[in-house]
């Protein structure tokens, strides 16, 4: 796939069920890293209150970044259990989760989709979690210059929580 016919920019409406397509296919249950699936009305909810970046190569998603205010999942068990052990400053939101589709891997989608998430977040504090059995999401969230703050254990698995400033 050519890097140059993606395009990346704020999701819209019309990105909900390629985003949800997509994390379906990448849950843990399917053998894939996503923890959970949200519901395309809560994406939805999600887009009219922070930034969704999208990665797409026409109308189809190839990747996504969700952003969400802390509270919007916090009755999401495992957003309970990042939050227990950091829940950030008072300004902090979720990063999270992000994806990349299987074809469009290794091409530098996740740095860009991070690239055009900063300047809306300018100032602002993000937190997130990843498996720390997913070492390739590990090591491209250090080298996108994110930082380990804290640890927790959810459901048998071990989680690192990362922070960066927008």
């Amino acid at each position: 796939m050519n890097t140059n016919a993606i395009e990346i920019s704020v999701g819209t409406s019309r990105d909900i069920q390629g985003i949800s397509y997509l994390q379906e296919q990448n849950l843990a249950a399917n053998n894939g890293t996503l923890s959970a699936a949200l519901p395309e009305s809560v994406i939805a909810e999600m887009m009219a209150e922070m930034p969704v970046i999208v990665a797409r190569s026409g109308d189809k998603v190839l990747g996504f970044l969700m952003t969400s205010t802390l509270t919007k999942n916090a009755d999401m068990p495992i957003i309970k259990a990042m939050l227990a052990s950091y829940s950030g400053s008072d300004n902090a939101f979720l990063y999270g989760p992000i994806c990349v589709s299987s074809e469009a891997r290794n091409q530098g989608l996740a740095k860009q989709m991070f690239a055009a998430l900063r300047p809306r977040v300018a100032g602002k504090e993000g937190v997130l979690f990843i498996r720390n059995d997913n070492v390739a999401s590990l090591k491209a969230h250090v080298n996108m210059g994110m930082s380990v703050v804290a640890e927790f254990d959810f459901s048998g698995k071990s989680y690192s929580v990362f922070s960066f400033i927008g």
